[in-house]
């Protein structure tokens, strides 16, 4: 296989001087691009001393719009996406490439319990996976992992769909389920990250969890989103409606609001299915 190492690295210059020369060793044949996004530490001159290709962004722009501009200057027919800052074990590459030339499209680097950073972020991905698996109707092992090896031509179709910060493998996955594409785990122990915290904080990926919740219904099945809200609201109304008849004799306008809101919640979900499949309609390019 012809391989890329696509690296997204951001004031990453510790975690790249002990990251290059493994991925360097282990992979001699293969593509390596470092993606410099905006970095204003020594990432560039840490990527001087190896054979790799740096790709610079002039402003951080974010890990997913990294990711792409990886994806999109890469030659191999296999992407592989790995973090920078010591997360990403080297020796996990020959075990996702294995799987993949098994028949899989997409192959994701699975973190088991002790791997997550911090309680909150063990719940948060124990729900998304969840929620991602109730989507599909598959088990999802990890939804978020940012550590993959992906057939180029198939991860391109669907590059204008994926967003510049940190959510894109969310996209991409159920992207990949929604294609029929396959997708793959191979379990993985992701070691606490080299330099400093995380760019992220809790507050800022609560909401950002929020959102991909919804991103995830709306990107794959919105019915299945929509639908159980209708019938919460149906419910609702029904039982004011059977209550008010019982004790009052009449229809209330609150069984009323519940009925319409039932309705209009069903509606939109319908129209969400119809643009999601136009969205996927021309993806395979």
């Amino acid at each position: 296989m012809d391989i890329t190492l696509v690296i997204p690295a951001r004031n990453e210059a510790e975690g790249l001087r002990r990251l290059l020369p493994e991925v360097v060793a282990r992979l001699p044949e293969a593509e390596i691009i470092v993606v410099n996004d905006g970095s204003d530490d020594d990432t560039l001159s840490v990527c001087a001393k190896f054979p790799v290709r740096v790709v610079s962004h002039p402003y951080p722009k974010g890990n997913g719009a990294a990711v792409k501009s990886g994806a999109r200057a890469a030659k191999g027919d296999v992407l592989i996406f790995m973090d920078a800052d010591g997360q990403h074990q080297p020796q996990d590459i020959p075990l996702m490439l294995e799987k993949l030339e098994r028949g899989y499209d997409m192959v994701v680097g699975a973190r088991g319990r002790g791997s997550q950073a911090g309680a909150h972020r063990a719940v948060a991905n124990g729900f998304y996976n969840w929620l991602a698996s109730w989507m599909v109707g598959q088990k999802v092992d990890d939804l978020t992992s940012g550590f993959r090896a992906v057939k180029a031509d198939k991860f391109r179709q669907f590059l204008y769909m994926l967003p510049n910060g940190f959510s894109y493998p969310t996209t991409i996955t159920m992207s990949f389920f929604r294609a029929g594409y396959s997708v793959g785990y191979v379990p993985i122990h992701a070691p606490k990250r080299i330099g400093n915290s995380s760019h992220m904080r809790i507050v800022r990926d609560g909401v950002r969890f929020l959102l991909i919740i919804f991103k995830i219904g709306s990107l794959y099945s919105p019915l299945k989103l929509f639908f159980p809200v209708s019938a919460l609201f149906f419910l609702l109304g029904a039982g004011n409606y059977v209550h008010t008849y019982l004790t009052l004799h009449r229809f209330t306008n609150m069984s009323a609001l519940l009925f319409i809101s039932a309705i209009i919640v069903f509606l939109i979900g319908l129209v969400s299915e119809q643009i999601t499949m136009l969205a996927y309609k021309d993806s395979d390019h």
